[in-house]
């Protein structure tokens, strides 16, 4: 008990009032002491006066006497009380102290009572705190915006996890089927094993780039993000020069329209790999012979960075959808895209301070935009229209 917060919170409250009354007290009685004639005093007028045996100035003497003796027996009196008095004071301030440090400490036993039901499988309870906006409502409403964070993160994450675990469900099927009925069959001609061996190519193909993208997501959700200044421009250039070489093995041409002075501070390599996967999906989606077109610059106070392709573009329903996690359009589930791209991107853009947009028509290719926010600070909402005229 001596080293409960309660406990030391009482004796911290006696000891400052007792403490004060103290030298209340004192001040009283030494001012009193200082102005107040004492001295020795004799009992020999005393018994004159009760034997009417003075006269003259034995009777001026004897009141300067019976006052002297009125002045020390006060002070004697006055030290009394005020000794009984500080006694009392403590050991009221003790009682006193002990129930204010309660109604004081109440809302911290509820605050721990709430932290101790709360368990990692259930982030629901809150501590809603009532009561007037002070330092521990403050506290209390800081815990539960925390949890908040904490469900929305674990909620998120099973998600990913089962969502993960549906989409790896159907290669390892694929692949498990493949070495039972064909690869581990003495029986199986040379053409069956062969396109067994593609099937299962194309399953672990599809894995891999899974793994790959997972470990992007979950990188990036990790709060330790290397962010620097940087330009968005020159993102954009590297992200366009690592897929030139791809781009020209199908037949495509990449465009740059890239402006200057485009100042902000993040995360290079995970705006690279952003740009980079929108990239990958317009040199995918873009027949051969088509354009992919990339323009950065500065709109509205944001900075912007777009891609566009001349792919088959997409529905509306399709564009309310295209930026979540495990979602695929026809295009993608025919070359068994795993539908995470654009699912990072957007988490990037986001964690950046910024947020991503489409623009597309069925049959008229699709421009995806980043807004970011400048090095200054984002100025407002980011604009809506599409900063790429086709």
């Amino acid at each position: 008990m001596i080293h409960t917060i309660r406990f030391r919170l009482t004796v911290l409250y006696s000891g400052l009032l007792f403490v004060l009354a103290a030298l209340v007290l004192g001040g009283i009685y030494f001012a009193v002491s200082k102005t107040t004639e004492e001295r020795p005093y004799s009992t020999e007028y005393a018994k004159a006066y009760r034997d009417n045996q003075y006269v003259g100035k034995q009777e001026v003497v004897f009141i300067e006497e019976v006052e002297n003796e009125v002045n020390i027996r006060t002070l004697a009196t006055l030290r009394d009380f005020s000794l009984a008095t500080l006694a009392g004071l403590y050991l009221a301030s003790l009682g006193i102290g002990w129930v204010l440090s309660g109604r004081v400490l109440r809302p911290v036993r509820s605050i721990t009572r709430t932290a101790e039901e709360i368990q990692a499988t259930d982030l629901t309870r809150r501590i809603r705190l009532a009561g007037s906006p002070d330092e521990l409502k403050d506290l209390a409403d800081t815990i539960d915006t925390m949890l908040d964070r904490l469900e929305e993160a674990f909620s998120a994450q099973r998600r990913l996890i089962d969502d993960a675990s549906h989409e790896l469900r159907s290669p390892l099927t694929i692949i498990r089927a493949n070495v039972d009925a064909v690869l581990a069959s003495p029986e199986a001609s040379e053409e069956e094993r062969a396109r067994a061996v593609q099937i299962v190519d194309r399953a672990t193909t599809r894995m891999t780039r899974l793994v790959e993208d997972l470990l992007a997501s979950a990188r990036r959700q990790a709060t330790a993000f290397a962010d620097t200044d940087l330009d968005l421009s020159r993102v954009a250039r590297e992200a366009c020069e690592e897929y030139a070489a791809l781009a020209a093995a199908r037949g495509l041409t990449i465009t740059r329209g890239l402006g200057r002075d485009l100042e902000m501070t993040g995360d290079q390599d995970a705006l690279r790999r952003a740009v980079a996967n929108l990239l990958s999906n317009a040199v995918r989606l873009t027949p051969p012979g088509g354009f992919v077109r990339v323009e950065a610059g500065r709109s509205g106070g944001w900075l912007w960075v777009a891609v566009r392709d001349d792919g088959p573009g997409l529905a509306a329903a399709e564009q309310e959808r295209v930026f979540d996690r495990f979602w695929r359009g026809e295009a993608s589930r025919r070359d068994r895209h795993t539908g995470l791209g654009l699912a990072i991107v957007r988490q990037i853009v986001e964690s950046h301070g910024g947020r991503v947009a489409v623009f597309s028509r069925v049959g008229q290719g699709a421009t995806f935009v980043l807004w970011l926010p400048p090095r200054e600070g984002a100025p407002g909402p980011a604009p809506e229209r599409n900063p790429i005229i086709a």
